[in-house]
């Protein structure tokens, strides 16, 4: 990636060695109109060099799901599914609200041609498979409660998870015991190649995204890969993205609002293959189409939205929320 970046742009500066003041006197030198921190409070961020003021225009995207709390920081790119109107008062910056996902894909990623079974990955040839590949760290109590009710209501169904350090896999297995469930019936994904494990998706039957901090570019992942999400959406930044995603790729109605109707929804989407088959089938017909994942659209848009700063900030108008309009295919 960080090739293909680099052999797309006029000049590709490494700055891992500047100080924070010798990159602002670099990008002051190169007369940078916009400069983007993709970091935010992450490890490895560099947001102190945007406290030099970088650029006339400084934006926060992608990287941390939220606002930074600072005043150097100009813009955060969002939409109005990922921060809607009843939570903007919470964002110290103005908003980018694109017309689709804030989150931009790749729709070049290769799905692996080889025919995959389930059986390759220790899944039951017949029984519904429910999955999330999402960070351990990401999996609460309130999740797990609903999951093994759900695995306990549908006779035959495992829950395929990423496999996580021994320590967590264990606390998995013992609290699925307590609640009744055969640890058995967790079933532990490996790393593969990324085609394979896109590919891999379609294997399972409802991805199952957790609550406070939802799938990211994991739901993204299961979306190209073929398989229906299912979230809740909550109120922070990180607790929509998911929410986000599916009503760009076209599936708001798999966005629920409370933990019961998340429940009710999975169990009931489990338990009518007809309705199930009928969202995959969509979201196999649209896969190539819908905003979600129809790079050169997001590409025109964020770089409308950009524009729209940089002309602001050109005519002397303070940073104000923009609301992008959609520049089409």
């Amino acid at each position: 990636m960080t090739d293909r970046i680099a052999a797309s742009c006029d000049h590709f500066i490494d700055i891992a060695a500047l100080s924070d003041s010798a990159v602002a006197a670099l990008a002051r030198q190169h007369g940078i109109d916009i400069a983007i921190d993709l970091t935010g409070h992450t490890r490895g961020t560099r947001t102190a060099a945007l406290a030099h003021r970088l650029a006339p225009v400084q934006v926060a995207h992608l990287g941390y799901p939220g606002t930074l709390g600072a005043p150097f920081i100009d813009y955060l790119v969002a939409d109005r599914h990922v921060i809607p109107p009843a939570e903007r008062g919470w964002y110290a910056e103005r908003l980018l609200i694109m017309p689709g996902s804030f989150q931009p894909n790749d729709d070049q990623r290769p799905l692996s041609p080889e025919p995959l079974r389930r059986a390759t990955f220790g899944l039951p040839e017949h029984g519904f498979v429910f999955c999330c590949f999402n960070n351990t760290y990401k999996i609460t109590a309130a999740e797990w409660d609903v999951w093994m009710r759900l695995l306990g209501a549908v006779p035959g169904s495992v829950l395929w998870l990423s496999r996580p350090v021994a320590a967590a896999e264990a606390a998995f297995r013992r609290e699925a015991a307590v609640r009744g469930i055969d640890p058995a019936r967790l079933i532990m994904a490996e790393k593969v190649d990324y085609p394979v494990h896109l590919a891999r998706h379609a294997l399972a039957d409802l991805f199952l995204d957790t609550f406070t901090y939802n799938a990211h570019t994991t739901a993204s992942d299961a979306l190209w890969g073929g398989l229906p999400v299912l979230t809740l959406a909550g109120r922070g930044f990180a607790a929509r993205v998911a929410a986000s995603a599916l009503h760009a790729a076209g599936l708001p109605e798999l966005v629920t609002a409370t933990a019961a109707d998340y429940e009710a929804l999975a169990l009931a989407l489990a338990r009518d293959p007809e309705r199930l088959g009928a969202l995959k089938a969509r979201l196999a017909q649209t896969r190539r189409t819908c905003p979600l994942f129809d790079t050169r659209r997001y590409t025109r848009n964020l770089e409308e939205g950009l524009y729209m700063a940089v002309r602001r900030a050109r005519a002397g108008l303070p940073p104000e929320d923009l609301i992008i309009a959609d520049q089409g295919g």
